[in-house]
């Protein structure tokens, strides 16, 4: 059976007719509800929240973060919350306007990148949604160009500690390692869990951390999962794993360039608490 994602993009596929019977689909929201909740778990968030849905639809997950104090599903709901959600389907969120939809909505294709104010949301989820984005509409753009756009948009608009659980249906290995490099490189801490690996239930959540805070404690004492941690800089891949050695443009690298030009005999400026840290995107 074809993928959705190799028939037709997004915003062709989900016409008016597919997203009205994806909407009103009994097994189609019993699926959605299963994974917001796991997806809001993960989060463990403590109060209520602002938080951001990619692929948000016709709100089957909006319907959940507004509702918190009815989810018998979670331990410690933190909510009800408040949300903003964007879908490259106009045709997705007309139904959402119609059913009363308790978020904003706003028609977007998230390929091209996050367009909000930095350290706007406290969270973000997405559900059945970023695998679209390995698909390239054009010959001008590429999988991992989207990718790069919207990793980088996340990571600007989530708060520091801030925190995005992503469920997706990935078609390959390949395609998996793709858009979780894509999230490290963007300076995210990732972990991928699996939850039933390897039968036709399986579930990908890729759960990611801006600055600080430990990615595996969202999933301690959770069992049936397979955690694969890693962050910028840290991980198998990176110049700082194999060579001991700080990476390029870091706090430590330079130090070190302004040690060597000391040595020399060269004028450095002095160091203060500004020195290698990282300039906030403008909006």
């Amino acid at each position: 059976m074809s993928r959705p994602e190799d028939l037709l993009p997004p915003d062709l596929y989900y016409n008016d007719s597919t997203s009205r019977s994806y909407t009103t689909s009994s097994r189609i929201k019993n699926i959605q509800a299963e994974m917001t909740y796991r997806a809001l778990a993960l989060l463990n968030l403590q109060s209520p929240s602002l938080i951001l849905d990619v692929g948000c639809g016709s709100g089957l997950s909006g319907a959940i973060l507004s509702s918190q104090p009815n989810a018998p599903q979670l331990t410690n709901p933190g909510g009800p919350h408040t949300w903003i959600g964007c879908d490259i389907s106009a045709s997705m969120l007309a139904v959402a306007l119609e059913n009363d939809s308790p978020g904003d909505l706003f028609l977007a294709d998230a390929g091209q990148g996050i367009p909000f104010r930095p350290g706007t949301f406290d969270a973000c989820i997405s559900i059945s949604a970023i695998q679209w984005l390995c698909n390239a509409e054009s010959s001008i753009e590429t999988p991992q160009g989207r990718l790069k756009r919207f990793f980088d948009g996340l990571y600007v608009s989530l708060r520091r500690g801030g925190k995005a659980v992503l469920q997706f249906y990935p078609k390959d290995a390949s395609q998996k390692k793709m858009i979780s490099d894509a999230a490290v490189r963007a300076g995210f801490g990732a972990g991928l869990l699996e939850d039933s690996e390897g039968t036709k239930s399986a579930k990908t959540y890729l759960v990611l951390n801006v600055g600080g805070g430990d990615i595996l404690g969202a999933v301690n004492g959770m069992e049936g999962v397979d955690v694969d941690e890693r962050r910028a800089g840290k991980g198998k891949g990176s110049k700082k794993w194999k060579k001991g050695k700080p990476n390029k443009g870091s706090k430590a690298w330079i130090l070190g360039k302004k040690e060597q030009m000391e040595k020399k005999g060269m004028v450095v400026k002095p160091t203060s608490k500004y020195t290698g840290r990282r300039r906030k995107t403008p909006f």
